[in-house]
């Protein structure tokens, strides 16, 4: 039973902090589709975070700061739209700085909103869990405890069902895809592609801010300036590793996920040394990339700027 019991708590914290990866890889797998790179998902997520923070603890309504936190994202990464779409500018320039945006001005928000200090107070209502919404008390059963996550995770991955959906059996999707691959072609085939670009970094960036109000909201339940740590770049990795393909990039988040569900499971075991445990997730990141980066086949037009009238 003992056995069991960690299995199913595995299952339960995998879940848990897979589900703030799927949305922002979700949101990388939809801009870089369409040709336009954005490294800037983790400042996107950390200002996500912050907005849902703040807005949840003054409204104690979990789903307002939820909603917050989408439009905080979104914000920035119309931001990265303008310098990458309309001012043509370096896109890796710009994701970096977006980076060091998001969290700077989320630290300087907590910092006026909240005497000083740099991260928010405790959010008094998180996002629901499954078994909370169905009434079930974890003691009646085992089982049950799998079901120890919030429903955001259900979203997730009804969300990298629909982005499938949309992508590879609708014409919104071909065209968003065409943007990405040759947008020279897609422009004389009369597609908008300067607001389809607009459109689809902008929802990476709503898709982040949700990443990172799940992650404010449901696992640290306050803004700090490290409730993030790097999830944005794993994000990024697992887009790679799925091969910017939707599903694909939901199961890398699994994975990504059970790496830091075993730095919990294993954290009371007495040989294993703590700060060993907290590297697990970024080492799997480095190998995964370093064996996969060269199998991937990322958009030919990804990172390009476009002109009009461009062959």
């Amino acid at each position: 039973m003992e056995l069991l019991n960690t299995v199913l708590l595995t299952v339960s914290i995998t879940l848990m902090y897979s589900s703030p990866l799927i949305f922002t890889s979700l949101g990388g797998v939809i801009t870089q589709r369409a040709g336009v790179d954005n490294i800037g998902l983790e400042g996107m997520m950390a200002f996500g975070a912050c907005g849902a923070a703040v807005v949840g603890y003054f409204t104690a309504n979990p789903w307002t700061g939820l909603l917050v936190g989408a439009l905080f994202g979104g914000f920035l990464a119309f931001l990265h739209a303008f310098i990458s779409v309309t001012a043509k500018g370096n896109q890796i320039i710009s994701g970096i700085a977006i980076n060091f945006i998001g969290l700077g001005v989320g630290i300087f928000i907590t910092r006026r909103l909240f005497n000083g200090a740099a991260q928010s107070s405790t959010v008094p209502n998180g996002i629901p869990k499954v078994m909370d919404l169905l009434g079930l008390d974890k003691t009646e059963s085992r089982l049950l405890q799998s079901a120890e996550f919030d429903v955001t995770v259900i979203f997730g991955f009804l969300f990298a069902f629909l982005i499938w959906f949309i992508l590879y059996k609708t014409k919104t999707g071909l065209r968003v895809r065409a943007c990405g691959e040759h947008p020279g072609a897609a422009d004389t085939l009369g597609v908008n592609v300067t607001l389809i670009r607009y459109i689809c970094t902008t929802l990476s960036g709503v898709m982040a801010g949700l990443g990172g109000g799940i992650t404010a909201l449901s696992i640290a339940y306050r803004f700090t300036p490290t409730v993030i740590s790097g999830q944005g770049f794993i994000a990024l990795a697992a887009v790679i590793f799925g091969n910017w393909k939707p599903i694909g990039a939901t199961l890398a988040c699994l994975l990504f996920g059970f790496a830091q569900a075993l730095t919990v499971i294993l954290g009371g075991v007495p040989w294993m040394p703590s700060e060993i445990l907290k590297m697990l997730p970024y080492v799997l990141t480095l190998l995964v990339l370093m064996v996969f980066v060269e199998r991937s086949t990322p958009p030919r037009a990804l990172g390009q700027p476009y002109f009009k009238g461009q062959s």
